[in-house]
């Protein structure tokens, strides 16, 4: 078996909580996905023309706007996209390509941009994302979809909790951070700030799902243990279905969000 990325992984201790929740240290061309992730997005933008409408506030903050991506004929429904980061990294401009999948369905397709840590807490975060899901569901009519990535699988998985209220239809978490406790153990959390009653408020793992809601958890079969174990987690507590995609990693499980007939694309539409 190839030594994937050897020369950039930490060094082994155990425990070692950072370790645990690095990802680019174990995938091979790591450091050329943002790059490229950031260029497909451009393009799509670009080719899709006046049916991207880019920039809409939600809110007063700078980050709270959102890019709003409509099909060809009236939409039968939209998706909202949460991008990842681990809450303080990226912006909304780096996935639009990933809104091709749902858009060809007959979709529109939302993303919104979030405040990051160290400016915002996590908490903070969830509350933007309510209002910009609030924001899509009166402007577009039909049932109402969110998904997001990593972080951003988090901040989705948060709208279908029992605490929140919003006409949300389906939720589906890819490769979510769903029990936050372990994070307060990283050289990260000097940002994020997670403490012990914010880390039992915003794990959606100790907090239920609305039973109107939903839920299917995805993550990438070849991911780090500690990602495999927060899905599954989410899962096992909310008695849903969940998905190791296969051959996938942390950084390609979101690729399937291009294809509309993909397995994701179809468990996040199916059958709407």
């Amino acid at each position: 078996m190839a030594d994937r990325g050897s020369d950039v992984r930490p060094p082994y201790r155990w425990p070692d909580p950072d370790r645990d929740y690095t990802n680019g240290a174990f995938i091979p061309g790591a450091a050329d996905y943002p790059p490229r992730w950031q260029a497909k997005a451009e393009a799509f933008r670009a080719a899709l023309g006046p049916r991207a409408e880019l920039d809409l506030p939600y809110g007063p903050a700078p980050r709270q706007k959102l890019d709003l991506f409509l099909p060809e004929g009236p939409p039968r429904g939209a998706m909202v996209f949460v991008h990842g980061g681990y809450w303080h990294l990226f912006d909304k401009s780096h996935w639009s390509h990933l809104a091709a999948g749902v858009l060809a369905r007959g979709f529109a397709v939302a993303m919104p941009g979030y405040t990051l840590a160290p400016e915002a807490r996590i908490s903070a975060m969830t509350a933007e994302i309510a209002k910009a899901c609030w924001f899509v569901a009166t402007r577009i009519a039909g049932p109402l979809v969110v998904t997001g990535h990593s972080a951003g699988g988090h901040l989705a998985a948060r709208m279908a909790c029992t605490d929140i209220a919003l006409p949300l239809t389906r939720v589906v978490p890819i490769s979510p951070l769903t029990e936050l406790g372990p994070l307060m153990a990283t050289t990260m959390n000097a940002k994020l700030r997670l403490d012990e009653a914010e880390a039992a408020s915003e794990s959606p793992a100790r907090l239920g799902l609305r039973p109107e809601v939903a839920a299917h958890v995805w993550v990438g079969a070849a991911e780090r243990p500690a990602f495999l174990w927060q899905a599954r987690t989410l899962a096992e507590e909310w008695a849903c279905p969940w998905t190791a995609d296969a051959d996938r990693h942390h950084f390609d499980v979101i690729d399937a969000l291009t294809d509309p007939a993909s397995l994701l694309v179809e468990t996040l539409l199916g059958p709407l």
